[in-house]
Parts: C-alpha cells; structure tokens; sequence
C-alpha cells in the first residue's frame, strides 16, 4: 500500500469507514471495518495522522490508536461539517474529516484526549448535574401536584419535605393521593441522599487537585466552578490568549458587524454550557454581595455597575473570571487579590475629589 499521510475515520457503534490519501492527496485507502477489525487493521498500518470526529466514544478510540504509534486528531464536528458534500453517508463523512485535517484554522480547534483519569472526573460531574435535575423536576412535580389541592409551600427545596409531611398527616386528600405523593417523596429523599454522596466524592477530588484548589481563590469560582475547568479545559495551552478560551466557553457576544459598523447581539449558545452557566451563577452571586455592601467591587466593576444593567455586568465579570482562570493554569501563579482590584486608593481619591 501507499504510504499513507493521512487517514479520516467515521465511527459509529459497530462500522468504521476510513478514508485515507497519500502526500499527493490521491486516494489510497477507502475502506469499512467492523467493530472487532478496527484495531487489528490499524496496527497493521505504518504510524500515520489520524483524525476522528470529537464524540462521546472519540476519547476512548484516540487513546487506542495513540498506544499503536499514531497522531490523533479529534476534530470538533462543527468544523467538519462545511466539508460534506450535498448528500451524506459514512464514505462522504469520512473524506470531509480527510479534507478537514488539512486545514490549518481546524488543526488550531482540536479537541484535547482526555485520560480514563479526567473522563472518569467529568462523569462525576455529569452525574452530579442529571441528579440536580432530577432532583429538580421532582420538586416541581410535588408542588404541581400539591397545589391542584390548594396545598402550597414557599420557595427552596428544603420546603418540599415538610409540604409532604403536611400531605401525609391531613385528611382532605383521598387515599390514592397520599400514596402518590408517598411514592414521590421517597424517589426525592432516595435523590437527595445520593446528590450528598456525589458532592462529598466532587469535594474530595476538588481537595486532591492542586489546580482547583488555585481556581477556588477566585471569588467568583467555587468547588464546583473549579472542577469544571479542570474536566472541561484539559490542556489551556492549547489556547493562545485568554480571550479565546473566554470564547470557547462561550462568553462573547454575536458579531454582526458590517460596512464599518460594529453591530454586537447577546452571549452565544456555542461553548460549554454548564462551565459558561457555572461562571455566570457565580458572577451573579458576587454581585449580590456587591450591592448589598458586603464586598468591596474594582474601579472597573464599580463603573460597569454604574453604566450596565446587572445581568450584562454579570456576564462581563464571568468573562473576566474566565480569562483570569486560563491565566492560573496556564502559568501555575496563585491568585493574587491584589492585582485583580488595581489603584483602589486612587478611584477612592478621585471619588472624594
């Protein structure tokens, strides 16, 4: 066979349709594999490029084929996709991933292979958020249902369970709802013991990991926040400037600009939504401490907080907060309260003034 420069895999459950072309970008090699071939096939090959689809199996494939001697690329599947042609299929998915590897704006948008280590990490986290949810919709099943019998109970979560104990102990409410409610209170008690147990396993990898640790001393971050990153961001080398990962979690705002004229919209959906949301909760729950006197805000949050409505100064200081994190990992500096809240004593003056 014709050395190979370079191979695009489609994968999918059970077949494997690889696409491959030599230095001249002539097509040596098309070909499907099934699952139990894949490896045995690509072991066979000389060390190549590779490149894969970023997915939810990528992970695993591309620390496979990395312990056989090839360079993997997982490449994000929005930058793939304006290289399929009209129709689709796998043959057709293979060559645009080809095509994509060739192209130095995607090589600078790889996606990082994480370790068993760090997927393990971001599982825990995303069992952590499917529980949260659950734990959610629960609550508001409860007092859905509750209120159908002109039941209600204020705000917060730990208000559900004394609404059940209310439910349990009256006598206006038949038989059968009493049982329902009976059943939904035990699937919410059994939720919020398991949601304990994953926060103290999250606490305990957040106490453990040197790099969550630094990021915790940022007042807008906290455990969570910090574990976020770390599973989330596996290499900030990988961005050139902290503008760009603020950008990757998806903290800039839609640019429409043209003839001249700058014309920015709202935040994007693009990113990482449960890191951007995480910053921004933590932004808005500074802010909160910021009007009621509690804390100290910068000369430039003060003056944003003079000028912008608070939800947009929320999103800014999380997009600070961003830039300020990739900071901390990049150079492995602690954080230094210092130097994030500059010439205080002069804006105080110049208040005075």
């Amino acid at each position: 066979m014709t050395r190979l420069a370079r191979i695009g895999i489609d994968t999918s459950k059970s077949a494997f349709q690889l696409h491959g072309v030599d230095d001249k970008e002539q097509v040596v090699l098309r070909k499907q594999l099934r699952r139990r071939q894949f490896l045995a096939f690509l072991g066979k090959l000389d060390p190549t490029v590779i490149g894969l689809e970023a997915c939810g199996a990528s992970h695993h494939w591309g620390r496979e084929l990395a312990k056989l001697g090839h360079q993997v690329m997982l490449i994000p599947p929005q930058h793939v996709k304006p290289y399929v042609g009209r129709n689709k299929n796998d043959k057709i998915d293979a060559a645009a991933i080809c095509e994509a590897m060739s192209r130095p704006k995607v090589v600078e948008r790889l996606v990082p292979i994480k370790s068993t280590e760090q997927s393990a990490a971001q599982m825990l986290l995303g069992v952590r958020e499917s529980l949260i949810k659950r734990r959610t919709q629960l609550s508001n099943t409860i007092r859905s249902h509750a209120a159908e019998f002109g039941l209600v109970a204020a705000k917060g979560l730990d208000k559900i369970e004394p609404l059940l104990l209310r439910i349990a102990q009256g006598d206006s409410l038949p038989a059968l709802a009493k049982e329902m409610f009976a059943a939904l209170g035990q699937e919410f008690e059994a939720i919020k013991r398991r949601s304990a147990a994953i926060d103290k396993k999250m606490l305990a990898f957040h106490r453990a990991n040197e790099v969550t640790r630094r990021l915790a001393e940022v007042p807008t971050i906290g455990p969570v926040g910090a574990c976020l990153f770390v599973t989330k961001i596996v290499n900030p080398h990988g961005f050139r400037s902290a503008r760009r990962c603020a950008g990757w979690i998806g903290l800039t705002p839609k640019d429409r600009s043209t003839g001249g004229k700058q014309k920015l919209g709202g935040i994007t959906r693009a990113g990482d939504e449960s890191l951007r949301a995480a910053l921004v909760c933590g932004a808005t729950a500074y802010l909160r401490h910021v009007r009621s006197g509690r804390t100290t805000p910068s000369p430039w949050l003060a003056g944003l907080l003079n000028r912008k409505p608070p939800k947009l100064v929320a999103v800014a200081l999380a997009n600070k907060t961003a830039r300020i994190a990739w900071k901390l990992m990049t150079s492995g500096q602690p954080y230094d309260p210092r130097r994030a809240r500059p010439n205080i004593a002069a804006h105080a003056i110049g208040i005075a003034a």
